[in-house]
């Protein structure tokens, strides 16, 4: 008896995974520097943002103050994450 192979074209399309990388509050909060975290295929930046508030929810003031890059651009939060990006929130941060 053979095995059943599903054909490449009905096969799962593998699930995104990206680099998260994180400064200041989100570090202070989430307690590490980076994550590595799998998304949902056609994830935004604001519903990974909304992924991370849901789990941290001390992070909602900095909501509309944080900044976006992606591959070491800066990107607005309608921009839809690709396997392998590396992400970074970027919340205002002061110091002399």
């Amino acid at each position: 008896m053979t095995p059943h192979l599903t054909p490449p074209d009905r096969m799962s399309p593998p699930t995104p995974t990206i680099t998260l990388k994180l400064f200041a509050a989100y570090q202070d909060a989430i307690g590490q520097a980076e994550l590595t975290q799998t998304i949902a295929p056609n994830t935004t930046i604001a519903a990974l943002l909304d992924q991370i508030l849901q789990g941290y929810p001390q992070l909602e003031p900095w909501r509309h103050l944080t900044r976006f890059g992606v591959n070491l651009a800066f990107v607005t939060a309608d921009t839809i994450l690709q396997d392998g990006d590396e992400v970074v929130l970027i919340p205002p941060v002061s110091g002399g």
